[in-house]
């Protein structure tokens, strides 16, 4: 009966004991959405640009996540593509976490603005030989001088 009372009264001890552990005890909920990294990533490194090279193109390095921490990867050659640019990747913030955004390569802007202003160009060469009325110059189509086009 002795044994008994004593059982009893170590578990009541240990139950008022461990009522306050269990009453400041925190639960963490994480939910791993595919290619989030909740873990921002380093500054980049600072790699030397290597001497050019002849149809390639130097892809900067970057820090990439293997699951439990970053790695660095060196930069490389790619090799180019005619009329388009690199734009690397990068790191974006995204819903708390951190998404890579892989390099991808876009049509090269330079080109498509000479076009424009090519065509510009073109089109206002032919309004200024192709001016309408008797002295060219100071005719406005019906309409157009009250919304102040002339």
């Amino acid at each position: 009966m002795k044994t008994r009372i004593a059982m009893l009264a170590a578990a009541g001890a240990l139950s008022i004991l461990a009522s306050p552990l269990a009453a400041n005890a925190q639960v963490s909920v994480n939910i791993n959405v595919p290619g989030l990294v909740m873990t921002a990533p380093p500054p980049p490194r600072y790699e030397p640009l290597p001497p050019p090279r002849g149809g390639f193109v130097w892809v900067p390095g970057r820090w990439i996540w293997d699951g439990r921490a970053y790695a660095w990867r060196a930069g490389g050659w790619q090799p180019e593509r005619p009329g388009y640019v690199y734009a690397p990747g990068r790191w974006i913030e995204d819903r708390g976490g951190w998404r890579w955004t892989e390099g991808d390569w876009r049509r090269e802007a330079r080109r498509e603005a000479r076009r424009e202003r090519e065509w510009e160009e073109d089109h206002g060469r032919y309004e200024r030989g192709h001016r309408h009325g008797p002295d060219r110059g100071d005719f406005c189509p019906p309409g157009q001088a009250k919304k102040g086009n002339c």
